[in-house]
């Protein structure tokens, strides 16, 4: 004997059977079923497409079998109701004679259905009138039955699928409580009830064209996803083997979030490679160079001790005059040394980032660091003819550390003083720059500016005067004492706060260097 329960069970189970019967295996993902022999397991895409198909079709799995199971408690609950109306028209029509043979084989005369088995059951469960049985005392209680119960509970129950134990056949039952009595009809459970109550499997044909469309969908989606982390990792695999790295990969990113996050990536790889290969590059060139620079002078200390070491009757004033060109060639490759230090210095330093807080900087008064400077050198000026001419206000601060400053003015100075032939005036000065929101405090800059009105460069040089060891007149530069990095320092301190500096031709002849400072 089935409970209500049982049935909900039993409709699972027929459901199940149903798809195992009407959906085979092949009918799941068919068109995706060739790229699961490419597609491995262990891959990506592999684990993103199982994991959300597996979860989108356990999803479409419960929503099948509870649409199964409300569509066959539909069609139940439809039959019930049928039959309900059936007895409560009999209770109606019938009244107090209900318990009447005569009136009761009357009425199922004149409303015949097929199959039908009508009982009237008293309220102990005793069975008073049955249809099919003439001899109705043979017959067991009924008060133990699961529709009576429920019609004595509530007014009206049913059960589906309970063969009889006097007719040996299954029935649906359906029972309603009819004052004293309970009318019990009964259809019997063959093929045509059963597709009577067989829920319509539309639904589940729909579900499953769904499933196999949003299955390409997903497949799609995943291949895409999979072929562009492929692309990275290829390019992962070739950059850590040191292999030769090409563009195509990169043309091959997709033009969506991914292809962004992917192209800033092997962006970032590529500017930090060749940020590495320029570091290298001007480490190795800074000590080839270095290394041709510092040949000459030592090789000018080698002559002159020499000669002394070798002629012991020398004269005094020759000797004297030998050891004070030693003397000029020490303080030459000291100078020189002293400067590539501070550009190794400069190359290891952490540049500063503009959009920090500068707060943690120092604020240094740039006319007090000038002035300084101009002083010291004032001698010097004055034997080459070179007039200063400061036009740079009171009270301009610039962020960054005071050597640095002191730095940068003073290699432009001592440029100035070197290579600006037939200069009569050095010229200093500044204007507020914005970058951005000028309404920021750290968008604001300066923009300083130092030229002379001397010969001046030629235009093919300009680009180049700031890489170390360039001279534009070598012989020249070597006898006027330079190292040939003087301009390397103040471009790499003034990058290194973030700043930019260039060099241009003075109208009217000279040069002059501008640089910003924040």
């Amino acid at each position: 004997m089935l409970n209500r329960f049982e049935s909900l069970y039993l409709c699972q189970y027929e459901y199940t059977a149903f798809v195992k019967q009407n959906t085979p295996c092949c009918l799941i993902y068919p068109c995706l079923l060739p790229h699961f022999n490419v597609m491995h397991f262990r891959s990506f895409q592999a684990k993103l497409f199982l994991s959300v198909g597996g979860i989108f079709l356990l999803f479409v799995f419960f929503f099948m079998a509870y649409q199964y199971n409300r569509e066959k408690e539909f069609k139940t609950e439809t039959m019930h109701a049928s039959l309900q109306v059936f007895n409560h028209k009999m209770a109606r029509t019938l009244g107090d004679s209900i318990t009447s043979p005569t009136a009761f084989d009357s009425y199922l005369d004149k409303h015949p259905m097929e199959g039908l088995r009508v009982t009237i059951i008293n309220m102990h469960g005793k069975v008073i009138l049955d249809n099919y049985h003439s001899r109705v005392l043979d017959l067991p209680n009924h008060r133990d039955r699961s529709e009576v119960r429920q019609a004595l509970n509530k007014g009206d129950g049913y059960e589906i699928m309970r063969r009889s134990e006097s007719t040996n056949q299954t029935y649906f039952y359906s029972a309603t409580l009819a004052g004293s009595y309970v009318i019990r009809s009964a259809m019997p459970y063959d093929a045509r009830l059963v597709n009577s109550l067989s829920p319509a499997y539309s639904f589940i044909w729909y579900a499953i064209f769904i499933t196999l469309l949003l299955g390409f969908v997903l497949f799609r989606a995943t291949s895409r996803i999979s072929r562009h982390i492929r692309y990275l990792r290829q390019f992962a695999i070739k950059a850590n083997s040191g292999d030769k790295l090409d563009h195509e990969l990169e043309r091959r990113l997709p033009d969506d979030e991914l292809g962004d996050i992917s192209h800033t990536i092997i962006s970032l790889f590529w500017r930090l490679k060749h940020s590495e290969d320029d570091k290298q590059r001007l480490k190795q060139q800074l000590t080839q160079n270095a290394a041709h620079e510092l040949k000459t002078p030592a090789a000018s200390v080698n002559g002159y001790l020499e000669s002394i070491v070798s002629n012991p009757q020398m004269p005094e004033t020759t000797r004297q005059r030998f050891i004070e060109r030693c003397y000029a060639q020490s303080q030459r490759m000291c100078h020189l040394l002293q400067d590539m230090s501070t550009l190794v210095q400069m190359d290891e330093a952490p540049l500063v980032d503009n959009h920090r807080d500068i707060s943690t900087l120092p604020a240094i008064e740039v006319d007090e660091v000038l002035y300084t400077i101009l002083e010291e050198s004032a001698e010097a000026l004055q034997s080459k003819g070179i007039r200063p001419v400061v036009s740079i206000p009171d009270n301009v601060t610039v962020h960054c550390e005071q050597s640095v400053l002191y730095g940068i003015f003073r290699n432009l100075v001592d440029n100035a003083l070197a290579y600006a032939t037939g200069a009569t005036e050095l010229r200093f000065s500044c204007e507020r720059e914005s970058i951005g929101n000028s309404s920021s405090y750290v968008d604001r800059w300066y923009r300083f500016s130092v030229s002379d009105n001397g010969c001046g460069v030629d235009t093919q040089h300009l680009p180049r005067l700031f890489e170390r060891f360039y001279r534009v007149d070598k012989g020249r530069s070597r006898n006027m004492g330079g190292t040939g990095l003087g301009l390397a320092i103040v471009k790499n301190s003034i990058t290194m706060y973030g700043g930019k500096i260039q060099a241009q031709n003075t109208p009217g002849g000279g040069l002059t260097i501008v640089f910003t400072l924040r």
